[in-house]
């Protein structure tokens, strides 16, 4: 752990309050289900699906339709994509900033809010797409490279954060509402792994990559001393 606080003690420390203070979640959340909902559409193009729509709600939730086969892989991957996306994208983009690469991982973020923006078929999706992409682009041509360092970390670890506290939501919304709706019912019914066991491989995918982005600034280290 750090002595002083570094630029990435400051990114930690600023994505920890985002994710963990409630009235700073209640806005954090609308751009966690952006990135959410990004996964499921990115997967589904790759996959070979047709891409219909995509909806942000004002209460955090999202929905993508995408249509093609009803089963098999392109299909599980679509549905499980999206409580992964947070990690993937925010462990990508830690990979970027550490190599010195920060304008690509502000580059890629800007690449995929434009594509949403041609899905968005509400009018609260078209603003959080919109002043996230304002916000992003701002940074890339504005602000000093110290500044969009510290920015986009903070976004990385917001990212790595929240993604184990959505699975851990989506354990209780399930055993509180009782919802059949959900991705990870979405998957069970696509395979033969019930909800819980689809819920907790979401849980610890994201605790492993917030491990990895611990890893890779040095804060842990898994592996012996000599």
């Amino acid at each position: 752990m750090p002595t002083s606080l570094s630029p990435t003690a400051a990114a930690v420390a600023a994505a920890l309050a985002l994710v963990a203070l409630p009235p700073l979640w209640s806005a954090t959340r609308h751009v966690v289900t952006l990135v959410h909902e990004a996964g499921h559409a990115v997967v589904a193009l790759a996959t070979g699906r047709r891409l219909n729509a995509i909806t942000l709600h004002s209460d955090t939730s999202g929905l993508t339709v995408s249509s093609g086969r009803p089963r098999g892989p392109g299909m599980i991957a679509t549905a499980a994509a999206g409580y992964l996306a947070p990690s993937l994208l925010g462990l990508g983009a830690l990979l970027l900033i550490e190599a010195g690469h920060t304008p690509w991982a502000l580059g890629s973020m800007l690449v995929v809010l434009a594509g949403m923006l041609v899905f968005i078929r509400n009018g609260w999706g078209l603003v959080v797409v919109g002043l996230s992409g304002v916000a992003v682009a701002a940074l890339t041509y504005r602000a000093p490279a110290s500044v969009q360092d510290l920015a986009a970390q903070t976004f990385a670890w917001v990212l790595l954060i929240a993604a184990p506290r959505t699975a851990l939501d989506l354990w209780g919304h399930r055993r509180r509402v009782r919802s059949r709706t959900t991705d990870a019912d979405v998957l069970a019914r696509l395979t033969p792994l019930p909800a819980a066991v689809w819920n907790l491989l979401f849980l610890v995918s994201t605790v492993a990559a917030l491990a990895a982005g611990l890893w890779l600034v040095g804060w842990i280290d898994v592996l012996p001393s000599p």
